[in-house]
Protein backbone atom coordinates (compact mmCIF):
# COMPACT_ATOMS: atom_id res chain seq x y z
CA UNK A 1 0.00 0.00 0.00
CA UNK A 2 3.20 2.10 0.88
CA UNK A 3 4.38 2.11 -2.91
CA UNK A 4 0.87 2.42 -4.30
CA UNK A 5 0.29 5.85 -1.86
CA UNK A 6 3.52 7.52 -2.48
CA UNK A 7 3.49 6.74 -6.85
CA UNK A 8 -0.29 8.18 -6.56
CA UNK A 9 1.25 11.13 -4.92
CA UNK A 10 3.88 11.63 -7.41
CA UNK A 11 1.51 11.65 -10.43
CA UNK A 12 -0.63 13.99 -8.30
CA UNK A 13 2.05 16.79 -7.37
CA UNK A 14 3.42 16.53 -10.95
CA UNK A 15 -0.08 17.39 -12.13
CA UNK A 16 -0.57 20.26 -9.45
CA UNK A 17 3.09 21.63 -10.86
CA UNK A 18 2.03 21.88 -13.88
CA UNK A 19 -1.56 23.95 -13.07
CA UNK A 20 0.68 25.78 -10.89
CA UNK A 21 3.35 26.54 -13.73
CA UNK A 22 0.04 27.05 -16.28
CA UNK A 23 -1.14 29.60 -13.80
CA UNK A 24 1.82 32.20 -13.38
CA UNK A 25 2.62 32.55 -16.72
CA UNK A 26 -0.99 34.51 -16.40
CA UNK A 27 -0.85 35.60 -12.62
CA UNK A 28 1.71 36.60 -10.43
CA UNK A 29 3.62 34.31 -8.49
CA UNK A 30 2.50 35.38 -5.06
CA UNK A 31 -0.74 35.68 -6.06
CA UNK A 32 -1.22 31.97 -7.56
CA UNK A 33 1.09 30.59 -4.49
CA UNK A 34 -2.00 31.91 -1.49
CA UNK A 35 -5.07 31.82 -3.72
CA UNK A 36 -3.52 27.83 -4.40
CA UNK A 37 -2.69 27.62 -0.66
CA UNK A 38 -6.45 29.12 0.24
CA UNK A 39 -8.03 26.47 -2.25
CA UNK A 40 -6.04 23.69 -0.62
CA UNK A 41 -6.86 24.81 3.13
CA UNK A 42 -10.54 25.07 2.63
CA UNK A 43 -9.95 21.31 1.13
CA UNK A 44 -7.95 19.85 4.33
CA UNK A 45 -10.44 21.76 6.92
CA UNK A 46 -13.23 19.91 5.34
CA UNK A 47 -11.57 16.63 5.27
CA UNK A 48 -10.56 16.68 8.92
CA UNK A 49 -14.02 15.40 10.14
CA UNK A 50 -13.74 12.38 7.72
CA UNK A 51 -10.30 11.01 8.58
CA UNK A 52 -9.28 10.25 12.15
CA UNK A 53 -6.77 12.20 14.23
CA UNK A 54 -6.27 13.45 17.34
CA UNK A 55 -5.58 17.20 18.09
CA UNK A 56 -2.13 17.48 19.18
CA UNK A 57 0.13 20.53 20.36
CA UNK A 58 3.37 19.47 19.24
CA UNK A 59 1.91 17.65 16.04
CA UNK A 60 0.46 21.72 14.96
CA UNK A 61 3.87 22.87 15.62
CA UNK A 62 5.87 20.39 13.35
CA UNK A 63 3.11 21.33 10.66
CA UNK A 64 3.72 25.34 11.09
CA UNK A 65 7.00 24.57 10.75
CA UNK A 66 6.71 22.20 7.91
CA UNK A 67 4.27 24.31 5.79
CA UNK A 68 7.47 27.78 6.06
CA UNK A 69 9.53 25.41 4.64
CA UNK A 70 6.83 24.33 2.00
CA UNK A 71 5.84 28.04 1.31
CA UNK A 72 9.53 28.62 0.41
CA UNK A 73 9.77 25.83 -1.96
CA UNK A 74 6.54 26.73 -3.78
CA UNK A 75 7.23 30.50 -4.04
CA UNK A 76 10.57 29.44 -5.47
CA UNK A 77 9.64 26.45 -7.45
CA UNK A 78 6.85 28.72 -9.45
CA UNK A 79 8.87 31.52 -9.74
CA UNK A 80 11.39 28.96 -11.37
CA UNK A 81 8.34 27.46 -13.77
CA UNK A 82 7.78 31.26 -14.63
CA UNK A 83 11.11 32.35 -15.61
CA UNK A 84 12.54 28.99 -16.37
CA UNK A 85 12.47 25.97 -18.69
CA UNK A 86 9.42 23.76 -17.05
CA UNK A 87 11.17 20.20 -18.31
CA UNK A 88 14.66 21.22 -16.73
CA UNK A 89 13.55 23.31 -13.32
CA UNK A 90 10.67 20.48 -12.43
CA UNK A 91 12.95 17.49 -12.11
CA UNK A 92 16.03 19.73 -10.65
CA UNK A 93 13.48 20.62 -7.73
CA UNK A 94 12.70 17.11 -7.34
CA UNK A 95 16.26 15.55 -6.82
CA UNK A 96 17.05 18.15 -4.15
CA UNK A 97 13.90 17.09 -2.16
CA UNK A 98 14.45 13.64 -2.73
CA UNK A 99 18.02 14.09 -1.43
CA UNK A 100 17.45 15.73 1.65
CA UNK A 101 14.69 13.29 3.48
CA UNK A 102 16.56 10.25 1.97
CA UNK A 103 19.74 11.24 3.80
CA UNK A 104 17.65 12.34 6.45
CA UNK A 105 15.64 8.87 6.66
CA UNK A 106 18.89 7.07 6.57
CA UNK A 107 20.96 8.93 9.30
CA UNK A 108 18.04 8.29 11.28
CA UNK A 109 17.74 4.70 11.36
CA UNK A 110 16.25 3.50 7.73
CA UNK A 111 17.46 0.44 6.75
CA UNK A 112 16.06 -0.58 3.45
CA UNK A 113 16.85 -3.70 1.71
CA UNK A 114 19.08 -4.71 -0.90
CA UNK A 115 16.34 -4.12 -3.66
CA UNK A 116 14.97 -1.15 -2.39
CA UNK A 117 17.90 0.64 -1.98
CA UNK A 118 17.96 -0.20 -5.71
CA UNK A 119 15.19 1.09 -6.67
CA UNK A 120 16.18 4.06 -4.81
CA UNK A 121 19.48 4.42 -6.72
CA UNK A 122 18.44 4.02 -10.08
CA UNK A 123 14.78 6.64 -9.14
CA UNK A 124 17.20 9.19 -8.08
CA UNK A 125 19.19 8.61 -11.49
CA UNK A 126 16.19 8.39 -13.53
CA UNK A 127 15.37 11.91 -12.51
CA UNK A 128 18.74 13.27 -13.60
CA UNK A 129 18.08 11.53 -16.97
CA UNK A 130 14.84 13.09 -16.80
CA UNK A 131 16.20 15.93 -16.37
CA UNK A 132 18.47 16.24 -19.80
CA UNK A 133 16.67 18.83 -21.67
CA UNK A 134 18.24 19.44 -25.70
CA UNK A 135 18.39 22.40 -27.19
CA UNK A 136 16.07 23.86 -24.48
CA UNK A 137 18.85 23.65 -21.55
CA UNK A 138 21.11 26.51 -23.46
CA UNK A 139 18.01 29.11 -22.12
CA UNK A 140 18.22 27.12 -18.63
CA UNK A 141 20.24 30.11 -16.64
CA UNK A 142 22.36 30.04 -13.58
CA UNK A 143 19.92 31.92 -11.50
CA UNK A 144 16.89 29.30 -12.55
CA UNK A 145 19.27 26.21 -11.73
CA UNK A 146 19.94 28.24 -8.05
CA UNK A 147 16.42 28.70 -7.40
CA UNK A 148 15.33 24.87 -8.32
CA UNK A 149 17.98 24.30 -5.76
CA UNK A 150 16.43 26.21 -3.24
CA UNK A 151 12.92 24.90 -3.78
CA UNK A 152 13.90 21.31 -3.41
CA UNK A 153 15.87 22.22 -0.02
CA UNK A 154 12.23 23.74 0.90
CA UNK A 155 10.44 20.73 -0.16
CA UNK A 156 12.91 18.73 1.39
CA UNK A 157 12.46 20.23 4.62
CA UNK A 158 8.58 20.06 4.14
CA UNK A 159 8.78 16.39 3.77
CA UNK A 160 11.07 15.66 6.39
CA UNK A 161 9.48 18.15 9.09
CA UNK A 162 5.75 16.89 8.22
CA UNK A 163 7.40 12.64 9.34
CA UNK A 164 8.54 13.87 12.53
CA UNK A 165 4.51 14.71 13.37
CA UNK A 166 2.63 12.08 15.45
CA UNK A 167 0.95 9.18 13.48
CA UNK A 168 -1.91 10.19 15.50
CA UNK A 169 -2.34 13.41 14.54
CA UNK A 170 -3.93 12.58 11.22
CA UNK A 171 -4.46 15.46 8.85
CA UNK A 172 -3.79 17.92 11.90
CA UNK A 173 0.02 18.47 10.72
CA UNK A 174 -1.34 19.40 7.00
CA UNK A 175 -3.67 21.85 8.74
CA UNK A 176 -1.02 23.73 10.57
CA UNK A 177 1.54 23.41 7.50
CA UNK A 178 -1.46 25.58 5.54
CA UNK A 179 -1.94 27.88 8.07
CA UNK A 180 1.73 29.20 8.58
CA UNK A 181 2.00 29.08 4.51
CA UNK A 182 -0.57 31.03 3.74
CA UNK A 183 0.14 33.41 6.55
CA UNK A 184 3.71 33.87 5.42
CA UNK A 185 3.00 34.46 1.52
CA UNK A 186 0.25 36.93 2.41
CA UNK A 187 2.75 39.00 4.76
CA UNK A 188 5.20 38.72 1.99
CA UNK A 189 2.59 39.97 -0.24
CA UNK A 190 1.59 42.56 1.68
CA UNK A 191 5.10 43.58 2.40
CA UNK A 192 6.05 43.70 -1.13
CA UNK A 193 2.98 45.50 -1.75
CA UNK A 194 2.23 42.95 -4.59
CA UNK A 195 -1.39 42.17 -5.82
CA UNK A 196 -3.34 39.19 -5.28
CA UNK A 197 -5.52 39.48 -7.97
CA UNK A 198 -5.43 36.69 -10.20
CA UNK A 199 -5.01 37.23 -14.00
CA UNK A 200 -7.80 36.95 -16.68
CA UNK A 201 -8.70 33.25 -16.39
CA UNK A 202 -6.41 32.47 -14.41
CA UNK A 203 -8.47 31.48 -11.04
CA UNK A 204 -9.82 27.81 -12.21
CA UNK A 205 -6.16 26.80 -12.95
CA UNK A 206 -5.00 28.52 -9.81
CA UNK A 207 -7.92 26.44 -7.58
CA UNK A 208 -7.00 22.61 -9.56
CA UNK A 209 -3.10 23.25 -8.87
CA UNK A 210 -4.13 23.90 -4.67
CA UNK A 211 -6.46 21.20 -4.67
CA UNK A 212 -4.54 18.65 -6.27
CA UNK A 213 -1.42 19.77 -4.12
CA UNK A 214 -3.25 19.15 -1.35
CA UNK A 215 -4.31 15.83 -2.25
CA UNK A 216 -0.95 14.97 -3.02
CA UNK A 217 0.19 16.02 0.58
CA UNK A 218 -2.51 14.15 2.19
CA UNK A 219 -0.91 10.83 -0.12
CA UNK A 220 2.48 11.29 0.98
CA UNK A 221 1.16 11.84 4.67
CA UNK A 222 -0.51 8.30 4.69
CA UNK A 223 2.33 6.46 2.99
CA UNK A 224 5.12 8.14 5.40
CA UNK A 225 3.48 6.65 8.57
CA UNK A 226 3.34 3.45 6.39
CA UNK A 227 6.56 3.32 4.91
CA UNK A 228 10.39 4.27 5.44
CA UNK A 229 10.98 7.91 4.64
CA UNK A 230 14.17 6.88 2.39
CA UNK A 231 11.70 5.27 -0.07
CA UNK A 232 8.52 7.58 0.29
CA UNK A 233 10.90 10.38 -0.44
CA UNK A 234 12.53 9.20 -3.50
CA UNK A 235 8.89 7.33 -4.47
CA UNK A 236 7.12 11.03 -4.58
CA UNK A 237 10.35 12.60 -6.22
CA UNK A 238 8.94 11.32 -8.97
CA UNK A 239 6.38 13.14 -10.37
CA UNK A 240 8.62 15.01 -13.33
CA UNK A 241 7.03 12.16 -15.20
CA UNK A 242 3.44 13.35 -15.00
CA UNK A 243 4.54 17.11 -15.50
CA UNK A 244 6.61 16.18 -18.68
CA UNK A 245 4.03 14.59 -20.30
CA UNK A 246 1.59 16.85 -19.58
CA UNK A 247 4.86 19.30 -21.00
CA UNK A 248 4.64 17.87 -23.88
CA UNK A 249 0.81 17.26 -24.29
CA UNK A 250 -0.05 20.56 -23.76
CA UNK A 251 2.57 22.80 -24.44
CA UNK A 252 4.24 21.17 -27.18
CA UNK A 253 7.67 20.73 -25.44
CA UNK A 254 9.53 17.64 -26.92
CA UNK A 255 11.21 15.03 -25.05
CA UNK A 256 14.00 13.36 -25.68
CA UNK A 257 15.08 9.75 -26.00
CA UNK A 258 17.07 10.06 -22.87
CA UNK A 259 14.84 11.55 -20.77
CA UNK A 260 12.07 8.51 -22.37
CA UNK A 261 14.91 6.19 -20.61
CA UNK A 262 14.80 8.28 -17.72
CA UNK A 263 10.95 7.25 -17.03
CA UNK A 264 11.58 4.04 -17.99
CA UNK A 265 14.14 3.76 -15.08
CA UNK A 266 11.48 5.47 -12.89
CA UNK A 267 9.08 2.36 -13.67
CA UNK A 268 11.77 -0.18 -13.15
CA UNK A 269 12.79 1.69 -9.58
CA UNK A 270 8.82 1.63 -8.82
CA UNK A 271 9.08 -2.03 -9.33
CA UNK A 272 12.20 -3.06 -7.69
CA UNK A 273 11.17 -0.78 -4.51
CA UNK A 274 7.17 -2.49 -4.75
CA UNK A 275 9.27 -5.80 -4.72
CA UNK A 276 10.72 -5.35 -1.32
CA UNK A 277 7.55 -4.86 0.13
Amino acid sequence: MTVILATACAIVYGTADFFGGLATRRSRVLSVVVLSQIAGLALVAGLLPLLPGTYDAGAMGWGLAAGLSGAAGLVLFYRGLATGVMSVVAPTTAVTSAVLPVAFGLATGDRPGFWALSGVVLALGSVLLVSQEGGGASRATTSSVLTSLAAGAGFGGFFILLSMAPHEAGLWPLLGARLSSVSAVALLALATRRTLRPGSGSLYVIVAAGVLDMVANVLYLLAQRDGLLSLVAVLVSLYPASTLLLARQVLGERLRAVQLTGVGCALVAVALIAAAH
